[in-house]
């Protein structure tokens, strides 16, 4: 993808009601007040730009992507990097400086760039997947020395790329001060991808990676994320995402803190086994986040200081999240900023410059004459030269780390940390422990000295946990590299979970979870109260999955912590003591025979009946686990998320569950039967003795006959669809008249309004949201302009001869769900489907509209605007 999501844009469309910015030099409206926003760079230069990085000095390095989402032809992708000699706000020189295709994510340090891009087989001209790779240019000339470094290859799905495109592939890269490369992965995820000590990991759907900026240590940050497209990190490595939607669930952008080691759900316990999840801190509506940044710099006015911007794609939007401390985590308020067409992408210099990357309607195949960069500048600003921190000095290298820029601390701490020497190593630890320093200032120390001392920095960063005021992050430093923990002592961890902080005590929790120090830990976590809140969705109703949640992060972390350490002796040993639900929780994830053994015989002596409960509860989970995955099957834009596992098999221990559980039943007779059969269908155990036959009740589905409306010639039918849109773009229409024609011309048959009907084709009641209505007009008229996703047609064959066309409207592992286009449901098992094709055409045809008057298609596109729901 372009930075941008399909599926939250449904029916998107280029953006033909934006003009471009260049043939308006200057637009004050578009600027809050106090800033200044100038036009940098066009699309002669920069067409179809899908990210951007730039460098501390102020050269901006842009990712122009003629390929775009769904684009399958390699040799359309480069890195430019631009100039403004005279800083007057405008490029005034550029050079090619490398060559990729789809490029996702940049990052700039001194003379290397690290770059995130789609890799393409020479012999097949088809994707082999995505790589994170580092050119160098050491001469300065503006262009890469010589060929890419790769860092990770693989780290995303090589099938669905060729497939799909990039859409749901992996995405922005970012710095953190802690020296750390984070990396957004699309729900696509990964299978072994390899860095560069050879480490194979593999993701089964979204999240955030991270890896040393050599290649190396590569790791899972957070998992449970559909689509996020970057992120944006504060001074105190806070980490912030504003994630894409889902046209198949309903489900909105989020905005999320993410907290290393978290589980944040998606798409398995999504919905009906939130409790176990960090939910996101708020439900945002329709849109697609795509580009991030975590503006602190000392020029930028104070009311747009120290935010997380997140760029909006969907929504043309750059918007500010104002963040308040909530416990370990945060809440929330969301502001609208700066308005840019289908913006992808920004970045800040050391100087204060700000730049935005706009698509402007680019296509989803990519565009020479569409996109551009603008320039935005509080309206003092005054430039400022950045040095060239290779030609400072410790001491000034010392002075730029104790500065208030972000940039220039990052800066700073990178060139100290590649000196690597003893006067680095002292300057950093000295920040570090002056406590008359700025927080921020001394968390870039700490972070700065751990990077320098590695292994032997073990005891000052030990001395560092008993000031209050850097507790957190010399903990969190301590264990940052798991290649250095041999002489780290648990103590300080024990201690931090009596913390008054909840931050150190998150910290702490994580901490003794990459110690690994099972015996010393895991009785110590178990005894992590859970809170209230540690409450199930009722059957049949979605769980608050954005719903902030500060009580459930501490439980959250040990639980994780406690799988990670395979504690199972430990959780079984509490089942019976004051800390029985936090080992349960834990005992859901542990599929091994001493975890079943243990819970029967727990069961088989206990005396209260709540806990009896609860340990067939356990026992229903661990039925069946998640086979693993070997990136042959999994995505789709309609994921089956009834949890609690995607693609279930049983396994050794099954057998035994499956006996008990029934002997149990029997016990109970008929009046406790209900139970199991709950636990069943909630956990798809699939046993016969407890399953119930489906009763679907019929629902009287519209069958329209599409072909007769479209050949039905009015005054739309017999226009070119300009003059059609400058038409609509004069007339109101009839919002009430519009629903009438909604489900007469057969909308109705694949486009659901309201959250509560059963979903069918892309989601239309919050289409007024995403799309203005010049938009909405194109997408009736065109609707193979832009496919929406999960709204293309596919063709199935299956067993029996037969033949089926429509789109996926459900999807398990176990069957396909197709409706057509006259509304007809088929139910396909998986099991029977022989073969499955794609097809490159939307199932809206075209001329749907064309019976139509200008007023009366005026009036569905005025309806359909007011659908924000």
């Amino acid at each position: 993808m372009i930075k941008f999501s399909l599926s939250l844009i449904y029916l998107s469309i280029i953006f033909l009601g934006f003009k471009n910015l260049f043939s308006e030099p200057e637009k004050p409206r578009l600027a809050p007040p106090g800033l200044t926003i100038t036009n940098f760079a066009g699309p002669d230069i920069t067409p179809s730009p899908a990210c951007l990085a730039v460098a501390p000095t102020g050269e901006v390095f842009v990712g122009v992507d003629m390929i775009g989402s769904l684009g399958k032809d390699a040799g359309k992708g480069r890195i430019l990097k631009l100039v403004d000699k005279n800083n007057d706000g405008k490029m005034d020189g550029h050079t090619d400086f490398a060559d990729v295709d789809n490029p996702r994510g940049i990052i700039v340090q001194g003379d290397q760039v690290f770059v995130l891009h789609t890799t393409f087989s020479k012999e097949t001209g088809k994707a082999t997947g995505m790589n994170l790779v580092v050119f160098e240019d050491k001469d300065g000339d503006g262009k890469a020395d010589g060929p890419e470094k790769p860092l990770i290859e693989h780290i995303s799905n090589e099938k669905y790329i060729r497939e799909r495109g990039t859409d749901h592939a992996t995405n922005g890269i970012r710095m953190g001060i802690d020296g750390w490369i984070y990396i957004s992965v699309g729900d696509f995820g990964f299978h072994d991808a390899i860095d560069r000590s050879g480490k194979k990991m593999t993701m089964l759907g979204g999240g955030i990676v991270r890896v040393r900026p050599d290649g190396t240590e590569m790791e899972v940050f957070t998992h449970g994320t559909r689509n996020v497209y970057d992120v944006a990190i504060d001074p105190y490595m806070n980490v912030f995402t504003r994630e894409n939607t889902n046209d198949g669930g309903g489900w909105n952008v989020r905005f999320s803190h993410h907290i290393q080691s978290g589980e944040y759900g998606y798409p398995v316990l999504f919905q009906n086994f939130t409790d176990e999840i960090i939910p996101a801190l708020a439900d945002l509506g329709g849109g697609s986040g795509t580009g991030a940044l975590f503006m602190n710099e000392p020029n930028w006015p104070t009311q747009y200081n120290n935010v997380p911007m997140m760029a909006d794609w969907g929504r043309s939007m750059l918007y500010i999240h104002r963040v308040t401390a909530d416990g370990p985590t945060f809440t929330q308020k969301d502001e609208e900023f700066i308005k840019l067409p289908q913006i992808t992408d920004l970045d800040v210099d050391g100087s204060g410059r700000l730049y935005l990357s706009a698509w402007d309607g680019a296509g989803y195949s990519g565009s020479p004459d569409k996109g551009y960069i603008v320039r935005v500048v509080p309206t003092d600003w005054s430039y400022k030269v950045f040095p060239d921190v290779k030609k400072l000095s410790v001491k000034k290298l010392t002075d730029l780390l104790k500065s208030n820029s972000s940039v220039g601390r990052l800066a700073a701490s990178q060139e100290l940390v590649a000196r690597n020497n003893k006067q680095a190593t002292e300057v950093a630890l000295k920040i570090a422990a002056d406590q008359a320093l700025p927080l921020d200032v001394r968390v870039a120390g700490i972070y700065t000295y751990a990077q320098l001392a590695k292994e032997n920095g073990t005891t000052e960063l030990v001395a560092l946990t008993k000031d209050n005021a850097v507790k957190e992050f010399a903990l969190k430093a301590l264990t940052d590299r798991k290649i250095y923990l041999a002489n780290v002592p648990i103590e300080p961890f024990l201690q931090g979970l009596q913390d008054a902080s909840p931050r150190v005590h998150a910290v702490s929790i994580i901490g003794l979870n990459r110690l690994g120090k099972v015996d010393e830990a895991a009785k110590v976590l178990l005894a992590t109260k859970v809170p209230a809140s540690f409450t199930a969705p009722a059957k049949g109703v979605e769980g608050p999955h954005a719903t902030p949640n500060s009580a459930i992060i501490l439980p959250h972390l040990a639980v994780r912590a406690l799988v990670s350490l395979q504690a199972t002796d430990a959780m079984v040993a509490a089942i019976k003591t004051e800390n029985a639900d936090l080992a349960l929780w834990a005992l859901r994830y542990m599929h091994n025979a001493k975890a079943v053994n243990g819970l029967i015989d727990n069961y088989k002596t206990a005396q209260d009946e709540k806990l009896k409960k609860q340990i067939l509860i356990t026992l229903a989970r661990l039925y069946k686990e998640e086979i693993a995955y070997d990136a042959s099957w999994w995505w789709g834009t309609r994921p089956d998320s009834h949890g609690p596992y995607f693609k279930a098999v049983t396994w050794s221990e099954s057998p035994v569950i499956e006996k008990f559980l029934k002997e149990e039943a029997l016990k109970q007779g008929a009046n406790g039967k209900q139970f199991f059969v709950d636990l069943n269908e909630r956990n798809r155990m699939d046993i016969a003795e407890f399953a119930v036959e489906e009763k679907v009740a019929a629902v009287e589905e519209p069958k329209i006959d599409l072909e007769k409306i479209k050949n039905q010639k009015g005054q739309v039918g017999k226009s070119s669809i300009e003059d059609v849109l400058l038409a609509i773009n004069k007339l109101q229409g009839n919002p009430v008249k519009g629903r009438t024609i909604f489900n007469n011309q057969g909308c109705i048959a694949c486009h659901s309004l309201n959250k509560t009907d059963k979903m069918k084709g892309p989601f239309m009641g919050q289409i007024g949201s995403i799309m203005n209505r010049e938009q909405i007009a194109e997408s009736i008229l065109k609707p193979n302009a832009s496919i929406s996703q999960g709204f293309a047609s596919v063709m199935i064959t299956a067993k029996g001869d037969k033949t089926y066309m429509g789109f996926v409207q459900e999807e398990t592992a176990a069957k396909v769900v197709l409706r057509n286009i006259a509304g007809e449901v088929f139910t396909i098992k998986a099991g029977d489907i022989l073969s499955r094709k794609e097809l490159e055409t939307s199932m809206m045809p075209e001329g749907l509209a064309n019976s139509l008057s200008y007023e009366e298609l005026a009036s569905l596109v005025t309806f359909l605007s007011e659908q924000k729901k």
